[in-house]
């Protein structure tokens, strides 16, 4: 996948991804908030009318985004949601837009950074922007080669959508070219507990089993592969072809001793 695939495109009503594999954070920038009632009147402390007061500053400069936004004045957006999360750090919604901003920029790395604080902030409630966050951001760092920190999000984003199973190959294949055939195992790991019922994740996460010389887990994938798929003369193969290497081994082993 191309960088120029995970370019975002504004309208007036906000975003859309332009053929985005990994359809990105389908937010859109007309989101206006209502004020709180006066606080003044519930006989609000200090501390809460000072609470509010940063809110609503917050929430000012969030609207001034969303206005320079729609208007594709992204560099005055960028200010305003920058100064609205500098007021409300909390306020995840601004994140998500300036990581929209800065993917349509190719400013990857505070793409990344953006991602991570609006992922960090909806504590896992499901919902479609944050696993298509989850997973934009696994394939920006994948693609920057930031391994380590990727693979948590690549495992979350299988879990959040095991609809996608071409992600999984796509996440699994680049680990796996790069040297990283444990973070391969752990993709296709996570895949067989989401994507129950799919002979062919347990069929490659036995393959890269066996390669790395764990005999018995791998024939046990092969032999979950054919349970699942039993018209499939293949994996039979795997498990005969396995079961002879394991005998043969231990055959080995026994005339050695």
């Amino acid at each position: 996948m191309s960088y120029d695939r995970l370019r975002i495109m504004n309208t007036r009503s906000g975003f859309k991804t332009a053929a985005l594999a990994v359809a990105l954070i389908s937010g859109s920038g007309s989101l206006l908030l209502t004020a709180a009632p006066t606080l003044a009147q519930t006989g609000a402390t200090q501390q809460d009318r000072a609470l509010a007061s940063t809110n609503e500053l917050a929430q000012r400069h969030y609207r001034r985004g969303n206005t320079y936004n729609n208007l594709e004045r992204f560099d005055e957006a960028v200010t305003e949601y920058q100064l609205a999360v500098a007021a409300d750090p909390n306020l995840a919604d601004a994140y998500r837009n300036l990581a929209n901003i800065f993917l349509s920029q190719d400013k990857f790395n505070e793409a990344i950074t953006n991602l991570q604080r609006f992922i960090a902030l909806q504590n896992n409630q499901p919902g479609t922007p944050l696993t298509a966050s989850l997973k934009t951001v696994g394939e920006l760092l994948r693609r920057a080669e930031r391994f380590d920190e990727a693979i948590d999000y690549d495992i979350r984003a299988i879990a959040a959508d095991p609809r996608d199973d071409s992600q999984v190959h796509l996440m699994a294949n680049r680990y796996d070219n790069a040297g990283h055939s444990d973070k391969a195992i752990r993709i296709y790991q996570q895949a067989v507990a989401s994507i129950p019922g799919n002979a062919f994740m347990n069929r490659n996460l036995g393959r890269l089993l066996e390669r790395e010389g764990r005999l018995e887990d791998a024939l046990a994938q092969y032999k979950k592969a054919a349970e699942t798929d039993t018209s499939a003369q293949y994996y039979r193969e795997l498990i005969q072809n396995l079961e002879a290497r394991l005998a043969q081994m231990q055959g080995s082993v026994i005339a050695q001793g």
